[in-house]
């Protein structure tokens, strides 16, 4: 099994965990610590690694409808700029993977799903920000997709903890396996 899993860390861009920043999510700047222990940890067993990002043409012309108007007000991950990068702490290395997606779900229309079972992945390790929109959707799709999930609880953000607890307890209601990056390491052996 550990040989089919791969880890999954969604959206750590600077527009979205430096304070500050246009999109600054809330506690996503405090998770870097986690989110770079179990980084750590699939690198050491050379384990893939997928860094999912979002970005969006500088018209909006690709951004969810729910959130165009928004997006025009303030504009957020535009290709080229600063805050479209993935933060210095957690910059992928060679042979690790960049998926970039356009809406919530790091499956929707991009070559994820293809990428994961052409590398004979089965059971992916997902983190990031933030619970309610992009990590809720990626979990939801990737069990429907068929894999394997466990979401790594402390190494992912929400708005507040009460955001993180009610997302935590409809996760697991749905099967998957909701682990702290020290838990992870003790049930993986590594």
């Amino acid at each position: 099994m550990k040989k089919h899993c791969g880890l999954i860390i969604i959206d750590m861009q600077n527009d979205f965990v430096l304070p500050n920043s246009p999109f600054c999510v809330a506690g996503a700047y405090n998770t870097i610590p986690e989110i770079s222990e179990i980084l750590k940890v699939f690198r050491e067993m050379q384990w893939p690694v997928f860094h999912v990002v979002r970005e969006h043409r500088a018209d909006g012309s690709d951004v969810e409808i729910t959130r165009v108007k928004k997006f025009l007000e303030k504009k957020y991950c535009i290709p080229g700029t600063k805050g479209c990068e993935i933060i210095d702490a957690l910059k992928p290395v060679p042979g690790e993977y960049r998926i970039v997606k356009t809406r919530f779900s790091a499956f929707m229309k991009t070559e994820l799903d293809f990428i994961l079972r052409r590398s004979d992945i089965s059971h992916i390790v997902i983190c990031g920000t933030q619970y309610p929109v992009c990590i809720r959707t990626t979990i939801f799709d990737g069990v429907s997709y068929g894999y394997h999930v466990t979401l790594i609880t402390d190494a992912t953000s929400a708005e507040t903890p009460e955001i993180a607890e009610t997302n935590i307890r409809d996760i697991k209601n749905i099967g998957v396996e909701c682990l702290t990056v020290a838990e992870f390491s003790e049930v993986f052996g590594v």
